[in-house]
């Protein structure tokens, strides 16, 4: 029984809570992260072009293929039910794990950056926790234990976590476009945008790099999900995409240019890199009382972002027990908050976990470092999924009413083809070390390793499921 028949007949039905607008900020949420506005910068004005290759090579096919997807097939679990629809239920499963799987060592990320980031806000005397692993756990698991708790309740609740961090995301673009406008002004722009200057590099150092720049584009698959808690999402997502994307896009490309213009890329660098680079800005232009002021914001938009994957990334684990290959447990509704409780529970718990257990041995950078690269390669899989999918499923007539991509199927496979390319170079990629590392070949076996472990226990959890369902049916 497929996860369409099981939700149709169960009882209490998912609420559906989101509007335009909150779908909106869900996607800015979700997309738009201020620390890959640092990390670009830092890497010179060559960045502004890689953003333009990204945003064509990746973003743009991605967006196309999740309007055509969520529109075609609005169901509950988004990327499980479409991998499902083209492949069969082991892509399907597959497709889901790496994606909920990679997430895990997302949330302690983000959540480094956002505990970094909020150190700022109290000056010197908070100084001495930047490199202090107990602060970062903690923040992150007391931000992880309060999402999920919200969650549960239900949308209605959550959603205001990722609602306001939205805000923290593209508030502080805004004030730094503002600061770098009047630094220009005053003392002339601190980076060279000559041709030669702003064309990247043709090598495998730089090559890496434009890896790390694909992955900020991802996030616009998320929203769909949640489908069925989307007041219409046929009729929502379209607009609510088109819009987060285009702050999305202004946001990191003037973000860049406006960090570059008032900065010398040198100094811009750190798990905090956003607001240290803004607080020397500031303290050049005598309004270092603002630096308190967007290292709140920068933390909520680390949090917001956190509390949106974590909302959406639970309804796959969710659909999948519907499907019995996880416990049945995994997708019951609760009857009265009408939500994936247990689902979301046990996600981010598993969260939580991982936060613990990312920082064993290491340092706060080092754990910051593993933990982005390990999600890179482990994020990027089920894009090719995604986008394989497309390109299958256009073998399907579309309903009445679903939303078509400009050029129709042409224009569709054709964009997901070059998406399709573009994921598969991307996680090439993300294998080479970086330049600096001493030992390449442990930084190699320790990215593929974890990626290879995360794979292979879903498959022992896939055909584990298969044989419980065999022998004992669920849902009868």
């Amino acid at each position: 029984m497929k996860v369409k028949e099981i939700q149709e007949s169960t009882t209490p039905a998912l609420k559906r809570e989101l509007g335009l607008l909150d779908l909106t900020l869900f996607y800015v949420a979700s997309t738009l992260s201020v620390r890959w506005i640092a990390t670009a910068a830092a890497a010179g004005p060559s960045t502004l072009v890689v953003w333009m290759i990204a945003l064509c090579c990746f973003f743009l096919p991605l967006a196309a293929s999740v309007l055509e997807l969520s529109s075609r097939y609005p169901n509950e679990g988004g990327l499980y039910v479409w991998t499902q629809r083209a492949f069969g239920d082991f892509a399907g499963f597959i497709a889901a794990w790496s994606y909920w799987m990679s997430n895990l060592s997302y949330f302690p990320a983000v959540l480094y950056f956002g505990a970094g980031s909020a150190l700022f806000a109290f000056g010197a005397r908070a100084q001495h926790l930047t490199d202090n692993a107990t602060y970062y756990m903690v923040f992150s698991i007391v931000c992880l234990s309060a999402i999920t708790v919200l969650n549960m309740f239900g949308l209605s609740i959550g959603k205001w976590i990722s609602n306001l961090g939205s805000v923290g995301s593209w508030l502080p673009i805004f004030i730094l476009i503002a600061l770098a406008a009047v630094a220009a002004a005053r003392f002339g722009s601190a980076t060279r945008f000559t041709l030669t200057d702003v064309m990247p590099r043709a090598d495998l150092k730089n090559a890496v790099f434009w890896s790390t720049i694909f992955f900020a584009f991802g996030g616009c698959e998320a929203g769909s999900f949640m489908s069925e808690e989307i007041k219409d999402a046929r009729r929502i997502i379209p607009p609510a995409l088109l819009i987060a994307g285009l702050i999305l896009v202004f946001g990191y490309i003037a973000g860049t240019a406006a960090m570059l213009i008032a900065l010398p890329s040198a100094q811009i660098s750190g798990v905090g890199g956003f607001v240290s680079a803004l607080q020397l800005l500031c303290v050049r232009l005598h309004v270092g009382w603002l630096v308190g002021f967007v290292a709140i914001l920068v933390a909520a938009s680390s949090v917001g972002g956190a509390a949106a994957y974590l909302a959406s990334t639970s309804r796959l684990p969710f659909v999948a027990g519907i499907d019995c290959y996880l416990p049945a447990a995994f997708g019951r509704i609760h009857p009265r908050w009408r939500t994936p409780y247990v689902a979301i529970a046990l996600y981010g718990l598993a969260g939580t976990i991982f936060a613990l257990l990312s920082q064993a041995g290491t340092s706060v950078r080092g754990a910051y470092d593993v933990l982005v690269s390990m999600s890179i390669i482990t994020y990027f899989i089920p894009y090719a999924f995604l986008f394989a999918s497309t390109i299958q499923l256009q073998r399907e007539p579309a309903l009445p009413g679903t939303f078509r991509v400009p050029g129709g199927k042409p224009v569709v496979v054709c964009l997901a083809f070059l998406g399709l390319l573009s994921t598969l170079l991307t996680i090439a990629l993300s294998v080479v070390p970086a330049p600096e590392e001493m030992n390449k070949p442990l930084a190699v076996i320790k990215v593929v390793g974890s990626s290879v472990l995360l794979i292979g226990a879903g498959v022992i959890v896939f055909y584990n499921g298969k044989r419980r369902k065999i022998s004992t049916p669920c849902h009868e």
